[in-house]
């Protein structure tokens, strides 16, 4: 009869939080998976996939662009971006501020990649520390309106009563 009235405590695994930021920290997205929380997973692989890409790509024109402008000053003109093909000519300067823009725009997206890979780690670790938190019908916060009769004068006491339950 009283093993009815008490009910079993939720076993907490101290270390889930770390283990979940481990695995996230080895390969993005495995902590998502290990809190089954499975709809993050293409979430986190699309944004830090799309960020690489983005990094990729402007690393790849950085390179096109610097490579052309150093044989410009070199004194060549044999380049991609010499006027053959569907490219206008472009003279040095042109392809300085392209090399620039690129290169600005790789650094950022060095950034947000890093920045991502770290989010998801983060997000690993707080979904798993919030997946422990007890939400048990023993712990409650409760306002309730109060009234009570004063039984000598009969007169009503009104007010609110908190009630806290742990």
């Amino acid at each position: 009869m009283q093993d009815s009235l008490f009910k079993k405590k939720k076993v907490i695994n101290p270390l889930a939080p770390s283990k979940a930021a481990f695995y996230s920290a080895a390969i993005p997205g495995l902590g998502q998976i290990y809190n089954k929380r499975y709809w993050k997973v293409p979430i986190v692989w699309g944004a830090i996939g799309g960020s690489i890409y983005q990094y990729t790509l402007n690393n790849n024109n950085y390179q096109r662009f610097r490579t052309a402008f150093i044989r410009r000053q070199a004194g060549f003109t044999d380049d991609e971006f010499n006027g053959e093909g569907e490219f206008q000519f472009f003279d040095s300067d042109v392809l300085e501020n392209q090399q620039e823009r690129f290169q600005e725009n790789r650094d950022l997206w060095l950034v947000v990649s890093i920045a991502l890979y770290a989010l998801n780690i983060v997000d690993a670790n707080v979904d798993a520390h919030l997946k422990q938190f007890n939400i048990d019908d023993n712990l409650s916060f409760d306002f309730e309106p109060y009234l009570d009769l004063n039984p000598i004068t009969n007169d009503p006491n009104y007010g609110m009563a908190l009630t806290i339950k742990f």
